[in-house]
């Protein structure tokens, strides 16, 4: 980086300097690791000089088990784009008002999820439901290590409830769908002709003042080649929605060159494909009894409320790990 002639390639040296602040990172850990266990060492032969020493060796080895434990995660999200920020994607399934409103349930959980993690979120298009709820939604989730977390919640989600719409109070089943690519960075290279692409302009739909349905602010671009349609209605002007659609697209169109090059889909883009709704990573039940499982991991819990409240940590972490050892089990049948 101290050569001269490092910055003649601008988008070259930016790439350098990603790796660097990642190699930087694992370095910083590996180094309070190695100081978190001299401390503790240090205290250990000290803990015959009486309590507040014991105090303080089982507080130093509660941090050094804490970062240990994180480290070993990190190396989990060890994947060419784990690292990167995610574009979220989420879809109601067949079921009408029932499904938009479980859609828009699981935007909620996500938003509130991003918001536990401290990552930026951004609502890039969002289509209503006919009468609740909605039918799609993208979101750009900005933050280290987003798609990486994310990546463990492609799939199929159901959620059995007594419906709120349904005057006869019977109870329900309703699919929807979430999956998520990393957001490219600028230096790769995804070749996007203009006469590939059909450009569409229409007024917003969405609540946003007096700008909406106002002006033809909203973008929806056709990659004519592929058939990948993405929009963007979010940003007040025009130019800027093209920005980000044009962003979202070049994220789906090196996803589809990714997939191109492997023998067979993972086992999450299997899950992304399969949305007949019929094989589901998880269940969301609400009557006749409360809980969340995880149907690959068979991990569960009760608290639906604390759940729907962003609280996923523990159903990622549970997936990341049984992904990593190998033992991720198949989504459910649409009997289980």
């Amino acid at each position: 980086m101290a050569s001269p002639e490092f910055w003649k390639d601008q988008m070259g040296a930016q790439k350098v300097q990603r790796r660097r602040k990642k190699i930087e990172a694992d370095l910083d850990l590996l180094k309070r690791v190695k100081t978190q266990e001299d401390d503790a060492r240090v205290l250990a032969e000290w803990r015959e000089a009486g309590e507040d020493v014991l105090k303080d060796l089982k507080s130093g080895l509660d941090a050094l088990a804490a970062t240990v434990e994180g480290a070993e995660f990190q190396k989990m999200l060890g994947g060419e784009h784990d690292r990167a920020s995610a574009i979220l994607s989420i879809n109601s399934g067949a079921g009408g008002t029932e499904s938009q409103d479980w859609a828009e349930m699981l935007l909620r959980m996500y938003l509130r999820w991003c918001d536990r993690k401290g990552f930026k979120r951004d609502i890039t298009d969002i289509q209503a439901g006919e009468e609740a709820g909605i039918k799609s939604a993208t979101v750009l989730v900005q933050g280290e290590y987003a798609f990486g977390y994310l990546s463990a919640e492609a799939g199929v989600h159901r959620l059995v409830r007594i419906s709120p719409f349904d005057s006869a109070a019977r109870r329900h089943t309703s699919f929807a769908s979430v999956f998520a690519w990393p957001q490219i960075e600028e230096d790769i290279e995804i070749d996007i002709q203009e006469k590939d692409l059909r450009v569409d302009t229409y007024r917003s739909s969405g609540a946003g003042g007096q700008h909406v349905n106002v002006t033809d602010s909203a973008v929806r671009i056709t990659h004519l080649p592929t058939g990948i349609v993405v929009s963007c209605q979010n940003e007040r002007s025009q130019i800027r929605n093209r920005e980000v659609a044009m962003k979202v697209l070049k994220a789906r169109l090196y996803d589809l060159e990714a997939q191109k090059q492997q023998a067979k889909l993972d086992a999450v883009e299997a899950a992304k494909k399969d949305i007949a709704f019929g094989s589901q990573i998880r269940s969301y039940v609400m009557h006749p009894y409360r809980m969340v499982k995880d149907h690959r991991t068979k991990y569960e819990v009760g608290d639906v409320d604390r759940v729907m409240d962003g609280d996923i940590d523990d159903f990622i972490k549970t997936t990341l790990v049984a992904r990593a050892k190998g033992t991720l089990g198949a989504p459910a049948s649409a009997e289980d």
